[in-house]
């Protein structure tokens, strides 16, 4: 499994804007192969931080969708963001109840 995380810091005025930006991005996503799920999430204890985080089952598939789509998605987006950092993550260990 590949998780690829991308922080930043949105103002207010622009979060209702990104979420529909990021259902956009999560139904490309949906289409490619290798695509497991989509989380938006809110980072507690900071402010105006936002997560988008991609669940894939390989990094290649990863690849290939930023590859062909990353450009273009960004084009479409409208909200003003400011990129925190990138996190690549792999999967070591998994434990489920």
């Amino acid at each position: 499994m590949f998780i690829h995380s991308v922080l930043f810091e949105i103002k207010p005025k622009e979060v209702a804007q990104y979420r529909k930006d990021s259902r956009m991005w999560a139904a490309y996503a949906k289409k490619a192969k290798g695509f497991i799920a989509y989380y938006t999430m809110k980072r507690h204890g900071f402010k105006d931080q936002y997560a988008s985080v991609y669940e894939w089952k390989a990094k290649a598939r990863h690849d290939r969708f930023m590859g062909k789509y990353h450009d273009w998605l960004v084009g479409k987006s409208k909200a003003r963001v400011k990129v925190l950092g990138y996190f690549n993550l792999s999967k070591v260990d998994q434990v489920r109840a």
